[in-house]
């Protein structure tokens, strides 16, 4: 049987230059991560089955999850998300950690799905929480988080806008405006979070189908005035003094206040998943080639709750890899990304030894250094070094040896110079960091 050199559908190899950028993306994710304090943590990949079955019920785990039974007869699963790992963690130890707890991860993520544009049947994701905070001062946080993320990337708020809403809104409306009962609700939200895939009519039609017929024409004409609000302004008068609206109202306050000026209201946006209890977030790439949401999170106060335990009020989100690339290609923030070896060293002549004496007094001194070891001509070795994308190149000889002065040439520019072992470390030191 003849192997095949492709990956598993739906994932990716990282070969070195892919793996750079990957490692760009997680780099700008952890930087700003831990300047806004929060700590690192990590959890198994495969979790009990029933984790999940509790947390997102059985159209997830039926439909979406790679799951199995292992050798001691447990139903297991590769994790689909990490948020029910961190909530296990929390609820295990709520007593020792110190509150409130903010905390991250960038776990490798498995579902079973259709691999499309901005989704994969693998991904990586960052995940970060505050755990222990009431108050929209949580909220707050994560989105001013968020807004510097994007920043990170090269991003400004033109090119992306943050969509906010209440699932506590989101209740008051489908009971008391549209007279919905649990069942019907909880149909409804989940149109809602369908109805950007779907057309006007077919929205209108399945919409129809969930009231009851004595208020279906009511219905439909509040849903359509609701669907088609574009600031909370457009609300029914009667909703806007509701402790919902005042708490999105001062959400937005505090968001002009940090200059985050692109941030609005949408009635639309529910986050279908159902253990989010209050405000809800999503940020949407506004290129035209990528106009879709991108990521999200919101407030979960009940899932450490699940536990056996008491509630701790939780905000959270989760930011994959795959959109981040898709909206730094159609932005054009890709940047150049060289390799983590600063210099290649080039033996000209017959002095192989001494060059790996030379890369060890570099090394020494904290730069990254590799010699090429083939033997080949001086062309070759070169082209190494440029395919590779290597900064520099050092080229040592019988001569540069004897007079301890050596050309440093920097290939991107093709420019060189000759100078000491010393001039060596600064001159790449100030290229690495040149904000020093």
């Amino acid at each position: 049987m003849k192997l095949q050199t492709q990956p598993y559908k739906g994932s990716r190899d990282f070969y070195p230059i892919d793996k750079r950028l990957r490692d760009y993306i997680f780099k700008n994710w952890i930087t700003v991560a831990e300047r806004y304090g929060y700590e690192s943590y990590d959890a198994p990949i495969i979790e009990p089955t029933e984790l999940y079955r509790a947390k997102s019920g059985d159209e997830l785990v039926g439909k979406e999850m790679y799951s199995f039974t292992d050798r001691a007869g447990r139903d297991v699963s590769i994790r689909p998300e990490m948020t029910p790992s961190v909530a296990r963690m929390i609820a295990a130890r709520r007593q020792e950690i110190p509150f409130p707890a903010r905390w991250y991860s960038i776990p490798n993520l498995w579902r079973y799905q259709r691999p499309q544009r901005g989704r994969l049947r693998e991904h990586w994701q960052l995940n970060l929480d505050i755990f222990g905070v009431k108050t929209i001062d949580a909220e707050l946080e994560l989105i001013l988080l968020v807004n510097d993320i994007m920043r990170s990337f090269g991003a400004n708020q033109k090119m992306y806008d943050i969509r906010i809403n209440s699932r506590k809104l989101t209740a008051l409306i489908m009971a008391e405006y549209l007279e919905l009962d649990s069942v019907q609700s909880h149909l409804m939200i989940k149109l809602l979070d369908r109805m950007r895939k779907l057309s006007k009519d077919v929205f209108e039609s399945e919409a129809a189908a969930i009231f009851d017929e004595t208020n279906k024409k009511q219905g439909i004409s509040r849903l359509k005035k609701l669907t088609s609000a574009r600031s909370m302004g457009d609300l029914p008068e009667g909703l806007l003094s509701s402790p919902p609206i005042k708490q999105i109202q001062l959400l937005f306050t505090h968001l002009k206040e940090n200059h985050v000026n692109n941030a609005h209201f949408d009635f639309s946006l529910v986050r279908g998943l159902d253990y989010y209890t209050d405000i809800v977030f999503e940020v949407f790439d506004l290129h035209p080639e990528n106009n879709r949401s991108m990521f999200g999170g919101g407030r979960y106060d009940s899932l450490v709750g699940m536990f056996g335990v008491e509630s701790i009020p939780t905000v959270g989100f989760g930011m994959g890899d795959v959109t981040v690339l898709n909206f730094i290609e159609s932005h054009g923030l890709l940047p150049e990304l060289y390799s983590p070896t600063d210099i290649y060293v080039i033996s000209v002549g017959d002095v192989l030894r001494q060059s790996q004496g030379i890369a060890g007094i570099l090394r020494e001194e904290g730069v990254n250094v590799a010699v090429d070891i083939s033997g080949r001509k001086l062309e070759k070795q070169i082209q190494t070094a440029v395919k590779n994308n290597i900064p520099y190149a050092l080229f040592v000889g019988d001569k540069e040896l004897s007079e301890e002065r050596f050309t440093l040439k920097h290939l991107p520019s093709e420019t060189s110079h000759k100078m000491s072992l010393a001039r060596v470390v600064s001159t790449v030191s100030d290229y690495r960091n040149p904000s020093n």
